[in-house]
């Protein structure tokens, strides 16, 4: 073989092998007359050079086969997609790919062949697709000139330095699990200023900037014939209308995203590259109820603290699962026979019939009443009086004043504040009843005849009387009490599944409060038997300041909160100045007891259980029962654990129910937990969030790991606040092992888990507690994950088997 032989045959090898590399399932390239498969989703995308996203096929649910051609952050926890080509028309599980055709155009075609999605790029002689770092899709020529790229067709996200101009325009998802398009937009509007809009099924309409204000006074200029916007690498926004706003962790280096979310509101994230997990460093919208089209027509938005949806009294959801729908009404509009029920704090915006002014109540109700097309009316009576009617009931949402919403009167509640009692009008706190007159002689001398309709009269008024009597009573009560309507609600919860029982009743059952099971900084726990031989605990709080209607109203609260992990409430007493709670009885007691002992050893799958039922408990505080609950307490003290070892968490005595937004951030300030597990904005003016359960739960699983305590003041030595500082030095030296560790190499974790346990425990799960303990721990607590996370990621590791993930912790 002559040399010339040689070299075309090495010649020939090189261009095998160089073309092979571009066909390659981990290249950032893909050659013309190249395709990815579907099938072979696993394998088959591209990746950008550094690494950072990748593009392919994606689905949420394989079992439903429904594929998306998109890019998506490659390291983040949940993959996150960035740009879909196909996102209202998803593709087959099989035989479905995307192929850069001979004729320059990418196409994504379908299971039968059929054109799903393509690019308008025939015929400008393109030689590849090319992923590139910034997350951009580009279609190159053979000079390397980019004939189409994904950055000019946005979805619903925005990259940095990709550009934003008046002919894009984010859209929302449908779904959190859902890529087709949803109702909210962001985008230039005809006065060149960026907006966002809310385009749903029944109505439209803008609600960010605040519609209530003009260009200018929502900081914005329309004088200005461009419209560009786009955010750079150091995570700061700028339009041309003169919005700016930056990621509170302004600087290189961090991995961000703009996104249209699906719920409405405008985020920017930062992406933590420890857990994988996004964290908010900027929204458009803080209060997420001023968002339009939340709950749809006639629903109202409340914070539980996620935005959730209620309906008004005598309606009905038309669909649980979907919110956006809205309410139905149970009675039939169309009666002419009306009355009004009046909603305390709630308002509708917008579509106001009238607005008059200088006008009494009474006239108020008759404009509505007279008008046909007219729901609702509210009356505000502040300097001026004023009457609004309204023709529809959208974007409900709490607020001040009361609506009084029309409806037939046969749909009157049980409890409506006036009382019909044959003809004759009862109002609380009103100038007394009217009774119609009687006849004031039951026989007739003159005839001597006895008129028996005169004694039925007589009974009858006798039986008037008395329900006057009787309701003027109640009414009387609550007027001492100084108990407000609202709380009428949280009265029938009380009656439906609480005991209120009588303080010589409690007395009885603990044998005179004889056996303390703990004391708390509310007061002492004693153990009890009821009547019907049922085992209690029974806390005596003490030095309650509260006045009746405060107390009644947490008490309330408690009955509307039911979870397994949770311990269970059965009743109340308030009598006098005796304040007394009643609980299941928990028959292992509190962790700590377990946890701390030096004669018996808690085994590790008990340990795992108890962090996981814990964040389950904590989760549904926080994200999925009626109110917004903060516990303020976290610590074993406060663990209770079941026959089974089940956790349920108790002493909700620092617990405060807060709105999103609302005054409660700031009485929280107020309270103290416990040292030692207690989040650093404990001692600064910041408000606080569920966030400081989260640090808590942080130090009390890796008390689970370690199986002692975390923090000095809780030892017993006196170490004023330096637990603090002792956390940090374990935390660094935690990572600083972790790192050093090989992959293999387990021996780093042996310093960490209790010794006690003698290795018996799950290395996969042990690892991951203490990964989700350091987040937990952070100052920062933007960087802290939520209790829902802390769920799935604990949730991924019952079943895994016994080895050590990598793990990518940094200080």
């Amino acid at each position: 073989m002559t040399i010339q032989t040689l070299f075309f045959f090495f010649l020939f090898l090189s261009s095998f092998f160089f073309v092979l590399a571009l066909s390659s399932s981990s290249s950032n390239l893909l050659p013309k007359g190249s395709s990815l498969d579907v099938e072979n989703a696993v394998s088959s995308f591209l990746i950008s050079p550094d690494k950072t996203f990748t593009c392919g096929f994606y689905t949420f649910n394989k079992t439903t086969h429904a594929y998306y051609f998109s890019i998506w952050y490659t390291n983040s926890n949940e993959k996150t997609v960035v740009w879909t080509a196909n996102r209202d028309k998803p593709v087959n599980g099989r035989g479905s790919r995307i192929t850069l055709r001979k004729d320059d155009a990418l196409v994504l075609t379908d299971l039968d062949g059929s054109n799903v999605w393509e690019t308008n790029t025939s015929s400008i002689n393109v030689n590849r697709a090319e992923l590139l770092d910034s997350g951009n899709l580009v279609l190159r020529d053979k000079s390397g000139k980019i004939s189409w790229q994904s950055f000019d067709f946005p979805t619903d996200t925005l990259l940095p330095t990709q550009p934003f101009t008046k002919n894009k325009k984010l859209v929302s998802r449908i779904s959190l699990y859902q890529f087709s398009s949803g109702y909210y937009s962001f985008l230039f509007d005809n006065d060149n200023s960026l907006k966002m809009t809310y385009d749903g099924p029944e109505i439209s309409s803008l609600y960010w900037p605040s519609p209530d204000f003009n260009v200018f006074k929502n900081g914005r200029t329309n004088y200005n014939s461009t419209r560009v916007a786009s955010f750079n690498d150091e995570g700061t926004f700028v339009s041309s209308d003169m919005l700016k706003f930056s990621a509170t962790d302004l600087g290189l280096g961090v991995k961000r995203r703009l996104t249209m979310d699906y719920d409405g509101n405008l985020r920017l994230y930062s992406l933590n590259t420890s857990s994988g997990l996004w964290f908010v460093t900027w929204q458009a919208i803080v209060k997420q109820c001023n968002i339009h089209g939340l709950c749809g027509r006639n629903g109202i938005c409340i914070y539980t603290p996620q935005p959730k949806c209620s309906c008004p009294p005598h309606f009905e959801p038309i669909s649980s699962r979907d919110w956006s729908k809205g309410c139905r009404p149970k009675f039939d509009r169309s009666s002419h026979d009306s009355h009004f029920v009046e909603v305390p704090n709630v308002d509708y915006y917008g579509f106001d019939l009238n607005a008059t002014e200088n006008v009494t109540y009474i006239k108020c109700k008759n404009l509505c009443l007279r008008d046909y097309r007219c729901q609702a009316f509210k009356y505000i009576f502040k300097g001026t009086m004023r009457c609004l009617t309204k023709g529809a009931l959208f974007n409900g949402l709490r607020a001040k004043d009361s609506l009084h919403i029309r409806m037939p009167i046969r749909s009157q509640p049980l409890l409506e504040p006036k009382v019909v009692l044959n003809a004759s009008r009862l109002e609380c706190g009103g100038k007394g009843p009217r009774i119609v007159p009687l006849p004031n002689t039951y026989y007739d001398l003159s005839k001597h005849n006895f008129r028996w309709v005169y004694v039925y009269s007589f009974l009858g008024v006798i039986g008037v009387i008395e329900m006057i009597i009787l309701v003027a009573s109640w009414c009387f009560l609550f007027r001492k009490h100084g108990i407000s309507a609202s709380l009428e609600e949280g009265y029938r919860t009380i009656s439906s599944q609480f005991r209120s029982f009588s303080y010589n009743e409690l007395k009885k059952a603990t044998n005179k409060f004889k056996q303390v099971l703990g004391r708390g900084g509310l007061g002492a726990v004693y153990k009890g038997v009821l009547t019907d031989a049922r085992v209690v605990a029974v806390k005596k709080l003490e030095n309650i300041v509260q006045g009746e209607e405060e107390f009644w109203a947490e008490v309330s609260t408690f009955g509307r909160i039911n979870h397994m992990n949770l311990a269970r409430m059965w009743g109340f007493c308030s009598q006098g100045k005796n304040r007394l709670l009643v609980y299941e009885y928990v028959e292992n007691g509190s962790l700590d007891k377990h946890l701390f002992s030096s004669t018996n050893v808690l085994k590790w799958d008990r340990r795992f259980k108890i962090a996981l039922g814990t964040a389950k408990g904590l989760a549904y505080l926080h994200h999925e029962c009626l109110e917004w609950v903060i516990h303020c307490d976290v610590k074993p003290e406060n663990i209770l654990l079941d026959t089974e070892f089940e956790p349920k968490i108790s002493d909700f005595g620092l617990a405060k129910l807060c709105q999103r937004g609302g005054d409660g951030l700031s009485e929280l300030s107020k309270i103290r937990g416990t040292k030692g597990y207690m989040a650093p904005e404990w001692t600064t003016n910041l408000p606080l969030t569920a966030k400081v359960d989260v640090y808590s739960y942080g130090v009390v699983i890796l008390e689970l790991v370690r199986g002692i305590r975390m923090s000095s003041c809780m030892t017993g030595y006196d170490h004023d606040d330096e637990e603090t500082p002792e956390l940090k030095t374990f935390a660094r030296s935690m990572k600083r092992k972790m790192q050093e560790g090989d992959e293999d190499d387990e021996s780093w974790m042996m310093d960490f888990v209790d010794p006690r346990l003698e290795g018996k425990f799950n290395k996969n799960q042990a690892a991951k507690m203490i990964e989700i303990g350091l987040l937990c721990v952070e100052d920062d607590r933007n960087k802290r994950p939520t209790m829902e996370s802390v769920v799935q990621f604990l949730a991924e590791c019952v079943d895994k088997a016994d080895v050590i993930e990598p793990l990518s912790i940094t200080e």
